[in-house]
This record gives C-alpha cells, sequence and structure tokens, in this order.
C-alpha cells in the first residue's frame, strides 16, 4: 500500500455528495471544454471533468492488482453522501490501460464533477468544494489532413502477408493487426465535439473519452452489477452493403463464413476461459448472431454470468485482457508477433477502458474505433484479425471502414 500512497498524494479522504436531479438532457451538452471525461451509450451513462484524484498506474504484470489497491484505497476511505445509490453514483473513477501490460500510460482518474443518467433516474456528484464551470460553444477542428502512421498501406498488407505465413506454418491459429494514422488539425480539436458526433452517430456503441483517448466502442469487455457479469465478444467482419438487399446479402455472407465463424469461436473461447474460474455461473450462447453497426456488421456473442465470492471487477478485466478478438490465439505467440509486425505501440488502443465506482459495479470496453487526442493533433487506430486464410488487401479494406468512425468525428 506505500505505492498507493505515493501515488496518491492525498492528504485526506475524498467529500462526496451525489443528489438527484431533474432530466439534464444531453450529458455531452454539459461539458466544459477541458479534459471530459464520457461513457455514453443510448443517450445514458456519465459525462464528468475535473480531477479529485489520479493515479498513472505503473505498467507491469501486476498493473491491475496495483490499480485495484489504489482504487481500494482511494474509494474505500471516501466520506460519501449518496442519495441515489444506483450504479455511477458516489465517487466514480475513469481508467485506461495500454493494450501491452510493459507499456506506460494506463490511467486512472476520479473526476471531481459528474452527471449521470440511467434507467429514468438523474444525478450530480461532486467532490470537495466546486462549482460547475461555463459550457462554452463546440469547436470545430476545420481542415483535417492525414499521414501514415507506424507503416503504409502497403508495408501493413506485407506485414498481414507475413503473418499468414506464420499462422499457415503452425506457429499460431490467430494474430490480431492493428495499423494508425497521424490526424493534423487546422485547429485544436474539441474532443466534446468528437464526442456529440460519436453518440449521435453510434448510439448502440459505448463512446467514451479518458486522459485523451476518445471513441466509440461496439466492445462490452464486462458489466459488472452486483454477482452479475455481462460481456459481448465481437470478432468477424463485414462492412455495410450499398442497399438493402447487398447488406442482407453481406450478413448472410458473415454468417456463413468458415473463416469468420472460426475467428469468433477463438475469440468466445477465450472469453470462456478467462471468466470460467472467476463465476460461480456462467451463459455462453452456441452460435453468433449479428451486431449491425452504421459502417459494419459483426458476429457477436453476448456472455452473462454471476462471480464467485471475493472476485472484483478488475479481476474479470485483468483475465479478460487481452481477448482474442484484440490479440490472437494463442495469446503469447500472437502478442510476440504484433510487437515484431505492428511498427508501432497500440498505446490504450485495444486495453480496456471504463469505469468503476466504490460498490464496484461498472462497464469496461475495449478501446476500440477510436484515436488519442491532444491539441492539433491525434492518433487514429484500427486493426483485423489474421486467420490462415486472410487476404491482405481484405484486411487492409476491412481496417479502412473502421477508420471511418473516427473519420467522420473529425470531418462531421
Amino acid at each position: 500500500m506505500g505505492r498507493v500512497s505515493v501515488a496518491l498524494g492525498l492528504t485526506r479522504p475524498l467529500m462526496v455528495r451525489t443528489v438527484p436531479i431533474a432530466d439534464p438532457g444531453d450529458l455531452l451538452a454539459r461539458l466544459p471544454e477541458p479534459a471530459p471525461y464520457a461513457w455514453i451509450r443510448h443517450g445514458e451513462g456519465m459525462a464528468a471533468w475535473g480531477e479529485a484524484a489520479r493515479a498513472a498506474v505503473p505498467p507491469g504484470a501486476d498493473r491491475f492488482a496495483w490499480a485495484r489497491d489504489w482504487l481500494g484505497h482511494v474509494l474505500g476511505e471516501a466520506d460519501i453522501d449518496d442519495e441515489v445509490r444506483t450504479p455511477g453514483t458516489g465517487p466514480v473513477a475513469f481508467g485506461s490501460f495500454t493494450f501491452d501490460p510493459d507499456s506506460p500510460g494506463s490511467v486512472l482518474v476520479v473526476p471531481k464533477i459528474l452527471f449521470g443518467r440511467r434507467g429514468g433516474r438523474a444525478w450530480l456528484t461532486t467532490i470537495g468544494d466546486t462549482s460547475l464551470d461555463v459550457v462554452s460553444p463546440l469547436r470545430d477542428p476545420g481542415t483535417i489532413l492525414y499521414g501514415d502512421g507506424g507503416l503504409t498501406a502497403p508495408e501493413w498488407t506485407h506485414a498481414v502477408a507475413r503473418a499468414v505465413e506464420r499462422i499457415r506454418a503452425g506457429e499460431l491459429e490467430k494474430v490480431v493487426l492493428a495499423r494508425d494514422l497521424e490526424v493534423f488539425a487546422e485547429h485544436p480539436i474539441d474532443v466534446r465535439l468528437l464526442l456529440t458526433r460519436l453518440a449521435r452517430r453510434y448510439p448502440e456503441c459505448y463512446t467514451f473519452s479518458c486522459a485523451g483517448l476518445v471513441g466509440a466502442t461496439p466492445e462490452l469487455l464486462v458489466r459488472h452489477t452486483g454477482e452479475a457479469i455481462e460481456s459481448l465478444v465481437l470478432a468477424g467482419t463485414i462492412a455495410r452493403g450499398a442497399s438493402p438487399a447487398d447488406d442482407t446479402a453481406r450478413g448472410a455472407a458473415l454468417l456463413a463464413s468458415d473463416k469468420d465463424r472460426h475467428e469468433h469461436a477463438c475469440a468466445v473461447e477465450s472469453v470462456r476461459d478467462a471468466l470460467a474460474p472467476l463465476c460461480k455461473e456462467l451463459t455462453v450462447p452456441h452460435r453468433p448472431e449479428l451486431l449491425v453497426l452504421p459502417n459494419v456488421q459483426h458476429l457477436a456473442s453476448p456472455v452473462s454470468g454471476r462471480l464467485s465470492e471475493g472476485a472484483s471487477v478488475l479481476d474479470v478485466v485483468a483475465a479478460m485482457h487481452p481477448t482474442a478478438a484484440v490479440g490472437g490465439t494463442p495469446t503469447a505467440t500472437a502478442l510476440t508477433l504484433i510487437r515484431e509486425l505492428e511498427g508501432m505501440d497500440r498505446a490504450g488502443y485495444a486495453g480496456p477502458v471504463g469505469w468503476i465506482d466504490a460498490r464496484g459495479d461498472g462497464e469496461w470496453g475495449i478501446a476500440l474505433r477510436c484515436g488519442r487526442v491532444g491539441g492539433d493533433r491525434a492518433r487514429l487506430f484500427a486493426g483485423a484479425g489474421i486467420m490462415a486464410d486472410s487476404v491482405p488487401s481484405a484486411e487492409l479494406a476491412e481496417a479502412q471502414a473502421k477508420f471511418r468512425v473516427m473519420q467522420y468525428a473529425l470531418e462531421g
């Protein structure tokens, strides 16, 4: 606990108050410009700002245990006056963990002011003596230019081809390769504008913002409410069609694709293996369904269960990350190949992102369809699952389709 106390830098417990409020309307419209935090789906969730406590989580294999201890210290010792008592009330920590455990950049933040809404109830949480900031108009970033990230498109397709060779040689079954794009904006990028566009266009996704990482992920790693947990496994993707008939045909082709079904089965198996030791009940569907988003269709499997006594949501996050949907199978071999072929550090891309409250309830997603934003620059990420029969040009097209989410948020 010594390292926790040093990282915390607090001399007294947080003084937290949560009160019920009338429906605040658009939660994102409440945000002032600097450093917002958000977790929104179908208009519900939380929008917050300010920092009552912050920790840079040390990299390493024990980072989730360190984070659990820090949260236990900060949230467990808080002086809480909570008149609402529902998931997301009282003190809440937003978090983002890097994909690679050895990469720095994982962070936990307890914001000072938070607006929340869920299931017909709305609330305001404040920590300490705070006042609501003035909300300024959203700012457009102006002209957007893109540049190559770690690899150019031809270099990345070559990396995919090399991965296919390694898979066919029997070294591994699947690997997820990601690429990045550099963004140069005419004016500083207003994160609130990105969040507003994402939440409106992709309401079924989890629109998030945490310490500069912004996106709208379709993939729920875990939702924790009491003992109950839920997860949504996504693997296997196809672009939307040009017409309703084309769209239907593409969905049917995805469901019938041996490559995509096998890729999905690998992802489901990795989630089952991770959750089974932590759960006293676990329900996993026998076959996937389609999740249809504005830009792509995914194979999806909703998983549910009940945690055993003593297991926390961060134990679940630690056990599940990285899933085969963002890493590969087997995991250790896939991670080695990712480091060899990608030519970049993923930072928070494909890592866990979400929130947790003092009761241990929370929601954590996988940071997909996202970018890291700072000033007039950003870095966008997208990836694709590579199997033995993957075609490099098709995988590049899939990654480009996923880039379009954040490109829309930037360009409108």
